[in-house]
């Protein structure tokens, strides 16, 4: 092949792509309209810049889009496509934390934009209608995520393998703020030494370690074998662990705690999981919630369609309303008090978490089980979360449910 072909061969690419452009702009037109603040730098396939947005402050976050397809990802597939798109190196960005942001805070403008359509919607629904949490699916969702090893886990979680956000004070590591965090906890219990508490969801034994040390009882529950052989090694005293469905406890319980296991349960399950608290807890008794919400504004569409993390990363996951979820705590005599919301701190736990795993990784000390594509995914994961958390479009809070005596 002479010089000239293999030119004519290089160009052909960028001249389909200037041929087909238009279409596309006008779907960035879309985008453009909806970012009320913040913009995006865009570099496009046909070889044109663009601005999008610009209008009022907010964050500005540069996305190079290699192959139009990733427009076409995105608006057949909302999030769940914009990650597919990623992955594939539809598009890249030299840091994604920003653009998705930048997402979360124009969430309502955006959401005809952001959301997934058509046979890709109902192809996610019914994969979520399939991940249901029922008591045998609870089980494969909780083995799908935290069943992955607790040698991958220990790399990069803080040394008491807390999942979940710290709660941050100037000058603090992850490691305090996620003892600062535990000790919130506790105190919302409202226990004393020699007091037992429930705690539905207990991870890998650290709030059961601290109560343990304070002299609490704690009974844990938890779905995933690797977590209790965990908490069973360390022999905590007054601990016991149980591979138990939180449906199915029994007994009668000074306090409750429960640190982001919720999310785990899913909307059509809250009542059931409310329902427990309120049998197991004595008359008097405080429920401490740690829980993920989503903003009410655009919860509807979010409950009715099916995201990134509910199709890569937690399979039968459903964040929050508050205004729902409060209002079922009511309904069964639970009062609704002392909420602390904290978002910003679990931005900065993962942006911990991701330095953790980004340097776990570069050594070579994540399991060589977990292949490329695998540790991208997590990237994109612990990227995604910490842009919603700093578009406020997230949040985490605490939340103690008091039982009416």
């Amino acid at each position: 092949m002479n010089a000239r072909a293999t030119i004519q061969q290089h160009n052909r690419p960028r001249r389909a792509a200037r041929l087909v452009a238009p279409i596309f702009h006008r779907f960035l037109d879309r985008i453009d309209a909806g970012l009320e603040a913040g913009g995006i730098e865009a570099r496009l396939p046909d070889g044109s810049q663009r601005l999008l947005g610009g209008r009022k402050p907010g964050p500005v976050p540069i996305v190079v889009i290699s192959r139009w397809r990733a427009l076409v990802r995105l608006a057949t597939g909302g999030s769940v496509g914009w990650y597919e798109g990623w992955a594939a190196g539809d598009w890249t960005s030299p840091d994604p934390v920003p653009l998705f942001d930048l997402f979360m805070r124009n969430r309502v403008p955006l959401a005809s934009v952001a959301r997934a359509g058509g046979l890709s919607r109902l192809a996610l629904r019914f994969y979520h209608y399939l991940r249901r949490n029922s008591r045998t699916g609870s089980r494969r969702n909780i083995a799908d995520h935290y069943d992955l090893g607790n040698d991958f886990y220990r790399e990069w979680l803080d040394p008491s393998m807390t999942y979940s956000s710290a709660m941050f004070a100037r000058g603090d590591t992850l490691e305090t703020g996620q003892a600062r965090k535990l000790a919130a906890v506790l105190a919302r219990t409202g226990t004393k030494p020699g007091e037992a508490i429930l705690e539905i969801g207990c991870g890998w034994g650290s709030f059961a370690a601290a109560a343990s040390a304070g002299g609490r009882r704690v009974h844990g529950l938890t779905l995933s074998t690797e977590q209790k052989a965990v908490v069973d090694a360390q022999a905590l005293p007054g601990v016991s662990v149980a591979l138990t469905d939180y449906r199915d406890v029994t007994g009668s319980y000074d306090a409750v705690a429960s640190i982001e296991m919720v999310e785990a349960v899913g909307q059509r399950y809250w009542p059931a999981y409310l329902d427990t608290i309120a049998r197991v807890l004595k008359p008097g008794g405080h429920a401490a919630i740690q829980y993920i919400s989503i903003a009410d504004d655009v919860f509807p569409a979010y409950a009715d369609g099916v995201d990134f993390i509910q199709r890569y990363i937690f399979p039968g996951g459903m964040l929050l309303s508050d205004s729902r979820f409060r209002a079922l705590a009511e309904a069964r005599g639970l009062v609704w008090t002392d909420h602390e919301a904290f978002g910003i701190d679990y931005a900065q736990t993962l942006r911990h978490w991701y330095e953790r795993f980004d340097a776990a990784d570069h050594d070579g000390r994540l399991p060589a089980r977990l292949d490329r594509r695998f540790r991208a995914l997590w990237r994109y994961y612990l990227m995604y979360c910490e842009g919603g958390f700093r578009g406020r479009g997230i949040d985490v809070a605490l939340v103690t449910l008091v039982k009416q005596g």
